[in-house]
């Protein structure tokens, strides 16, 4: 599933954390959440903002000019698989950072520019997705047959052409050859496990749709690369990187009310999920409508992948506050007549949340087993499939449907200590 970027549609985005229902005063926010605004008392300038926007841009043009270097295709590196990463990773923080403080942008750059970083993001996205789900999918497999671990993976560079190396890919060769190579036995050779005729031929199965849907990422990434699309978008960060088109008001604006605006937002996201009934383990709720005839992903699932992105927004825009606070600490400690800089290079990482990133996992495991099960699904229609291979694959999905369901009460267990913690 290729990465989700949220549109700037909420009308709340300019209020305070003084106001609407997420502020801190407020009956359910603020210090009960833990969810804080960020490390500055002060108001927080736009040049913050400019100063992270120009350290993200340097970051974008560095990763790329490291994939260039490194090499695509069959030749690639693994160094072109970290470059790739480091562009999705930049393209996100800009992406989200528009969509965050979008008031004190020129809102026509920034509409303009953030569907493209959104499908630059997606598009690396893809291949590492599916060789992930892949992964996941055979690991489960082996799990839930009994037997032994999958074997060990071969050198970089033997997997099928395109997916060793390419923008977010990973080299996977033993470990499919294995589970297809006991697709029609019992037994296996020592040391490799067992799995039944139905197990090994849905991992076969499950191989091949994936590997070709792999390849065509992988493809669809490299293209996407040498566009004229791309170039057009990298011109526009190398510009960013330099120069940040802000607004003339931006001058007096304090960016803390925008970044609670997000803060808010993710709080009334997660008060619609149904955290009473995944704060009780083996609920069964993730299985229902479990044979529904629309192939369709689980509707549930939405909302959830929706708070997903707006912890993630808020992170980011902690990030920018967090920049804030370390540059000013950096002026002060400076002479007092020195003028405030904000440098381009990339800023130390703001201290980790243990709580927003206990929620991030848990929220990361819950689309991994989500969009996994939906391969599941989607290889059980497969036609002309045997009732083992067919029964194989039930089973699979009720087990990453079931993964789907400790990964939510893994987050309630995280979001409700959070706040019984803060009280």
């Amino acid at each position: 599933m290729a990465q989700q970027h949220l549109d700037p549609t909420d009308p709340r985005t300019g209020s305070g954390p003084g106001s609407g229902p997420g502020s801190e005063s407020g009956p359910r926010t603020g210090p009960r959440t833990g969810l804080t605004t960020g490390p500055t008392a002060g108001p927080v300038s736009a040049e913050a903002l400019a100063g992270y926007l120009r350290a993200q841009a340097t970051e974008f043009l560095r990763a790329l000019r490291l994939h260039r270097e490194a090499g695509a295709g069959a030749a690639a590196s693994e160094g072109s698989v970290e470059a790739a990463l480091a562009l999705r990773r930049s393209a996100r923080r800009i992406s989200g950072s528009l969509h965050t403080f979008q008031t004190v942008l020129d809102p026509d750059w920034s509409e303009a520019m953030r569907p493209e970083l959104a499908w630059v993001s997606g598009t690396l996205a893809l291949e590492h997705a599916c060789s992930a789900r892949l992964e996941r999918l055979l690991q489960a497999l082996h799990r839930l047959s009994g037997t032994a671990a999958l074997p060990a993976q071969g050198p970089a560079g033997a997997g099928p052409a395109g997916g060793p190396g390419g923008p977010g890919g990973s080299a996977r060769s033993s470990a499919p050859a294995a589970v297809a190579a006991t697709a029609g036995t019992t037994t296996a050779a020592p040391g490799r496990g067992s799995l039944t005729v139905g197990a090994a031929k849905a991992g076969a199965l499950l191989d091949r749709q994936l590997t070709l849907a792999r390849t065509r990422a992988h493809s669809t990434a490299l293209q996407a690369l040498g566009s004229s699309r791309f170039h057009a978008v990298a011109d526009k960060v190398a510009v960013l990187a330099s120069e940040v088109p802000l607004t003339p008001a931006a001058g007096t604006a304090d960016l803390r009310p925008l970044a609670g605006a997000a803060r808010e937002r993710l709080v009334d996201a997660v008060a619609a999920l149904p955290l009473i009934t995944a704060g009780s383990p083996y609920n069964a709720e993730a299985l229902a409508h479990g044979l529904s005839p629309d192939p369709a992903p689980h509707p549930q699932d939405a909302p959830w992948h929706q708070v997903r992105l707006l912890l993630r927004l808020h992170r980011y825009a902690l990030e920018v506050l967090y920049r804030a606070a370390e540059t000013a600490g950096t002026a002060a400690a400076a002479e007092p007549t020195a003028p405030t800089v904000f440098p381009t290079t990339t800023p130390a990482a703001p201290p980790p949340d243990l709580r927003l990133l206990a929620a991030g996992e848990a929220l990361d495991r819950h689309r991994d087993a989500s969009e996994a099960s939906a391969a599941a699904a989607h290889a059980a229609r497969t036609p002309r499939i045997t009732p083992a291979t067919a029964y194989a694959l039930g089973v699979l999905h009720a087990d990453q449907r079931h993964e789907v369901e400790a990964a939510r009460y893994a987050f309630q267990r995280s979001w409700q200590k959070d706040v019984l913690g803060s009280l």
